[in-house]
Formats: structure tokens, C-alpha cells, sequence
């Protein structure tokens, strides 16, 4: 028994030691903290005998103490688990933003088939060194510049293991360079490229509105930048409306933000031009700016575009693709709303210019009017139309002697036609004892055979008509007489 208790005594002593010692920092703030209430050192510090742990039986018996809550509330005889002092060292770490850092690959250790290659990068002056991890894409779009020796520009964020303690950096993006040329180079190759690609021709440059309804703003989050866009327009505008994206302006996160900002402000309707800007920055900072992903969104747009990135003497990619390239966002803010000042003076001069120009045309009016005033013909207007009116007498008398000619002419004419048709017309045949004769159908008889015996006939006569019966008739043969009873009809 002397011996077990020495044991036990010993481990948990030694246990105690290192927790104390690993918690000398102080606490992280906001780090998680894991739910440890019922740690019992005495779990920890049981031997095994025979395949089993097993507990001393008066620890069992002893009061739980809860878990410190903050680093320096922790003592000797409430100590931290080594994996509570891990976790949120790495809680801490996590929440560390991602860097670009430049460095130099002293050691460079790629497998084949493994997702993820490990590296050793070194400061480039000062004797510093820290392990890389990168997974296989990243490793690839880096090219076969990466290697030992080589200089790189990589976006980095710090990772801590918890298991072994080791602290590397997660690369997101590895760019080789030759110092900082090497970089201006490959901006420069993507630029051609995208060149090629049509990109930047000035035929797909949109001109931007004269006072756009809203204005989509892309800017970082509480950024200088944007304070002084919606400060300077809306001094020059003040109804100037502003739809504002706040997003990340560099480090890993840039390009996706932006380019999704720009296709989700490009889909309102109501928005008239989108303003992309940031403050100025380091070539590192800004190669969020000058990637493709950025660049195809800004072309693709619908919306014209104004790139305000960094200062004059900055020239990110998208500017090459932009409707309207700012020097500052100040120039942006000038560009994109109207000076209310100017325009108000200008609608000044523009009144005073249409006033005396109505003026000018008024007083030639009058003028010219007063000259047309001047002449005879004005002046006396009945002169002129004397002469007319002794030619339209004349004509007036000439033109009733001639219709008069012509009605006399055409009377003699009517009056012999009217002889004519009284000479052949049936009522003067009539008039001299004939009738017309008709059969009870209306039939005008010409033949005796068309009737017999006993058929009532209707004779028209000169004036009025009646009514015979035949008692025969005489179809050209000799003559017989025949008596016909006759009724005179009105």
C-alpha cells in the first residue's frame, strides 16, 4: 500500500504541475469555454492493476470544484485540463483574420496522392521561420515556381493543433515572385489576357446617368472610403440615395464578396451606378481588385461601373474594366451626382440667355411688322382690289348672259322632245278613240284567240277604263256580231 500511495501521489503531483504551469497566460476573451464542471483529478490519477482502473475510494468522497471560468481565477487546487488551456488557445487563434505575408521556401515537401503538402517558409530578413500547409489546389495554381528558394506572397491563416500543440499557417494562396516584379508581371499577363479577351474595349464602356434614383456602393466595413463618397455626394446632391454593400477589401474573402456584391446590386432595378471603392494599400492589399473572378463580374454587370480603388498612382485591374476609372473616391463621389450649386447656376445662366434671346426676337418682330405696316398695300388695302372688283362685275355679267343663252337653247330643245314623246305616246292614241284592252290578269290583248266566251275583259280608254264581257269573238275570219255587256269602271 506505501508503494501505491507514493505512486498516485507522484502522478497526481506531477499533473497538477503542468496544468498550473500551461495556464500561466491569461484568458482569451470570448474563447469557449468547454464544460469541465465535473473534472475529479482523482479519475486521472487511478492506476491500473490487473487490466482495471481503479479509484481511491476517499477522493471519491471529496467535494467536485467547479472549473475556473477565466485563466487567472485558476490555482493549484482548481487547475485547468491541458485540453481547456488548448482549446482556447486555438479559440484565440481562429479568430485571427487571414495575412499576406512574403517569405522564402527553405523547405518544400510535396506528396504525391496527399491532399495537403507541407512547407517551411523564413523571413526574408530576419531570423524568423514557421511550417506551412496548403491543400493540393492551392499548391497547383501556384505553378512550379513554388519551390525551395523560392520567394512567395501567400495568404495565410494562423492554425493550431490541439493535439500536439503545433502552430502552422493555413495558405489560401500562394503567388512566386521575384520580389515585387514578379507580381507586377503576372498582373500584367492576366491583364493582356483578359485584353485579349475583349474586356476592356471601349465599345462595352456604358456612360454613366446624369442623377442616377440609387446608387450601389461596394465598400469595406466602416471604411474610410465610404464616408467620403456619401459625405462628398451628397454635398454636391444632397437627395443622393445610397445602397450599400460592406464587404472585405482584401485577404482571402475580397474577390468572392465583391464580385457577389456587384451581381447582387446590378440585379435592382432601381440602382443607376455601382461605386466599388477602398482606401489605398500595399500591391498585396489590393490584388483583390486585379482578380478574374472581380474583373468578369465588373464586365458582366449591366449596370455602368465606377472603380475607385486605392490612390491615382494605384491601378488594380479593374479599372481597365471599369465605365468610369476614379483617382480617389472623392473623384468617384464627383462623378457620380451632379454639383446642385453649379446646376442651379447654370439653369441662371440659362434663363437669363433664353430671356434675352426672346427679346432679341421680339424687338426683330416688331421691326419686321412695322415694315409690312410701311407698305401701300397695307396702308391701303381697298387700292389693290378696285381694279379686281370692276373685272369680277364684268365677269358676273357675261357669265348670266351666256347661262342664259344656254337655257333658252336647251328649252326650245325640251319643248321639241316634249312634241316628240306626246306624238308616240299611247295616251294620244287613246285620246283618238282607241283603248287597251286587258285581261283579268293584266295581260294586254292583242289576239281574240287569247280569250272566249264569257271572259271579262278591262278596256282602259283615254280617261277612265270599264269592264266588257265576250260574247264571241273573231279569230280573222268573216266577221259575226257579237254583243258585249259593258260596265264603265272609275
Amino acid at each position: 500500500m506505501g508503494l501505491q500511495f507514493w505512486l498516485r501521489f507522484r502522478l497526481r503531483f506531477r499533473l497538477r504541475f503542468l496544468v498550473v504551469f500551461a495556464v500561466a497566460r491569461p484568458e482569451v476573451p470570448g474563447a469557449v469555454t468547454p464544460d469541465c464542471s465535473g473534472f475529479r483529478p482523482e479519475i486521472l490519477e487511478g492506476s491500473f492493476r490487473r487490466g482495471r482502473v481503479w479509484e481511491d475510494k476517499d477522493m471519491e468522497q471529496e467535494k467536485a470544484v467547479p472549473l475556473a471560468r477565466l485563466a487567472r481565477e485558476t490555482t493549484a487546487e482548481n487547475p485547468w485540463p491541458l485540453g481547456v488551456l488548448a482549446e482556447k488557445m486555438k479559440g484565440y487563434i481562429d479568430r485571427m483574420d487571414p495575412t499576406w505575408v512574403c517569405a522564402q521556401v527553405i523547405e518544400f515537401n510535396q506528396r504525391p496522392g496527399n491532399k495537403m503538402s507541407f512547407f517551411i517558409v523564413k523571413d526574408l530578413s530576419a531570423d524568423v521561420s514557421m511550417p506551412v500547409k496548403a491543400f493540393g489546389g492551392v499548391v497547383a495554381a501556384a505553378g512550379p515556381q513554388l519551390q525551395a528558394g523560392a520567394q512567395v506572397v501567400a495568404q495565410v491563416k494562423p492554425d493550431f493543433y490541439t493535439k500536439t500543440g503545433s502552430l502552422a499557417l493555413l495558405a489560401s494562396r500562394i503567388v512566386p515572385v521575384v520580389g515585387r516584379g514578379g507580381l507586377l508581371e503576372q498582373l500584367e499577363e492576366l491583364r493582356q489576357k483578359l485584353a485579349a479577351q475583349g474586356l476592356f474595349a471601349a465599345e462595352h464602356k456604358k456612360p454613366l446617368p446624369f442623377l442616377p434614383r440609387r446608387i450601389g456602393l461596394i465598400c469595406g466595413h466602416g471604411a474610410r472610403a465610404k464616408a467620403d463618397v456619401i459625405e462628398n455626394a451628397t454635398r454636391r446632391w444632397p437627395l443622393a440615395v445610397f445602397e450599400v454593400r460592406e464587404v472585405a477589401v482584401q485577404g482571402v474573402n475580397c474577390a468572392a464578396e465583391v464580385s457577389a456584391a456587384i451581381a447582387e446590386l446590378d440585379a435592382l432595378p432601381e440602382v443607376d451606378v455601382l461605386v466599388v471603392t477602398r482606401g489605398g494599400g500595399a500591391l498585396e492589399d489590393l490584388l483583390g481588385f486585379s482578380d478574374e473572378s472581380v474583373v468578369r463580374a465588373a464586365f458582366a454587370a449591366r449596370t455602368p461601373l465606377v472603380s475607385a480603388v486605392g490612390h491615382e498612382e494605384d491601378a488594380p485591374l479593374l479599372d481597365f474594366v471599369a465605365d468610369f476609372r476614379a483617382s480617389t473616391p472623392t473623384d468617384a463621389a464627383k462623378r457620380i451626382v451632379p454639383d446642385l450649386a453649379a446646376e442651379l447656376e447654370l439653369m441662371d445662366r440659362g434663363r437669363q440667355k433664353m430671356r434675352a434671346v426672346v427679346e432679341r426676337r421680339v424687338t426683330l418682330g416688331l421691326q419686321e411688322l412695322a415694315q409690312w405696316r410701311s407698305r401701300p398695300v397695307l396702308l391701303n388695302p381697298g387700292a389693290s382690289l378696285q381694279a379686281r372688283r370692276i373685272d369680277v362685275a364684268r365677269g358676273v355679267d357675261d357669265l348670266r348672259a351666256r347661262l342664259a343663252a344656254v337655257l333658252a337653247r336647251e328649252s326650245q330643245q325640251l319643248a321639241g322632245m316634249r312634241a316628240t314623246l306626246r306624238a308616240i305616246s299611247p295616251q294620244a292614241v287613246l285620246d283618238r278613240g282607241y283603248a287597251v284592252l286587258r285581261a283579268p290578269g293584266g295581260v294586254v290583248l292583242t289576239d281574240a284567240a287569247q280569250v272566249k266566251k264569257g271572259d271579262l275583259l278591262e278596256a282602259v280608254l283615254a280617261r277612265g277604263s270599264l269592264v266588257a264581257t265576250v260574247f264571241g269573238t273573231n279569230t280573222g275570219k268573216a266577221s259575226t256580231t257579237d254583243t258585249a255587256s259593258t260596265t264603265v269602271t272609275e
